[in-house]
């Protein structure tokens, strides 16, 4: 219940609203799965690790505003974070070297992917355009 109530007082804070766009990421967290559709046309369909137990992934529709090749993470012993896509304050998707946990709860709160994945979806992402890209997190 906890987790709910800390991720609707994110969503309410920092959410926007949905709109037709060129990209659209759309993360399950019941499925642990990444659909990733352009122009209406799904193109890949990937596993993800989002939130461990006692974490959060806010649950919104975002457009991210951030794109690094390569972030260390000031939060959490400067873990690498490659490909980071970032779409809420230091909420990311991101490359993983856990790939096994993939399809699983496993991180603080981040998206991780695959670090080929993630890479396809970050250039894909530089390519179409931040504001033309939507990243839609459900429960």
């Amino acid at each position: 219940m906890a987790r709910a109530w800390g991720c609707a007082a994110v969503l309410a804070l920092w959410g926007a609203g949905a709109q037709a766009q060129a990209l659209i990421v759309t993360v399950d967290l019941s499925e642990q799965r990444m659909e990733v559709a352009e122009g209406g046309e799904i193109t890949h369909d990937w596993p993800v690790s989002t939130a461990r137990a006692g974490k959060c992934t806010p649950v919104g529709t975002y457009t991210p505003y951030l794109l690094k090749r390569m972030h260390y993470s000031t939060l959490y012993d400067n873990a690498p974070m490659p490909w980071s896509i970032f779409f809420l304050g230091n909420y990311a998707i991101h490359g993983t070297t856990q790939v096994d946990r993939l399809g699983q709860p496993a991180s603080a709160g981040c998206i991780r992917l695959a670090p080929e994945n993630a890479e396809i979806l970050f250039e894909t992402v530089r390519e179409v355009g931040m504001d033309q890209t939507r990243i839609v997190v459900r429960e």
